[in-house]
């Protein structure tokens, strides 16, 4: 499965940005990660195959949605009420195991589908 993430881009402090994350085949859960520099990657959000199970990060509730459209093998990330703090290469990940949890969504080591990540920059 390849995975393609867009829409990224650079926006102002309070804008929206609406990333997007194709995949070439079916999916089961499908998650959204982020990494800035000299940080650690860390999941924003998660959902499972059936949208059963979300996970949202504490940081971004609120703020962020994750959706998905299994018609289209895609999924995305409403990114609303954006701050500077949420600039990152953000990267969608994705794998085919069923969840029990909404904890383990937010495990990168769950996934073994990874996109090419997409900037995003905000601005203050």
């Amino acid at each position: 499965v390849q995975l393609q993430a867009s829409g990224g881009g650079s926006v102002q402090a309070g804008g929206s940005l609406r990333l997007s994350c194709t995949a070439s085949g079916r999916t089961a859960s499908v998650g959204w990660f982020r990494q800035a520099p000299a940080k650690e990657r860390e999941c924003v959000a998660a959902i499972s195959k059936s949208d059963t199970y979300t996970y949202y990060a504490e940081s971004v509730k609120g703020r962020f949605t994750i959706s998905r459209d299994n018609a289209k093998n895609t999924v995305y990330l409403e990114m609303n009420s954006l701050r500077p703090e949420d600039t990152a290469v953000y990267y969608c990940a994705a794998d085919q195991r069923p969840v029990y949890t909404t904890a383990t969504l937010s495990l990168g080591g769950r996934y073994d589908y990874w996109g090419q990540g997409t900037q995003v920059t905000v601005s203050s």
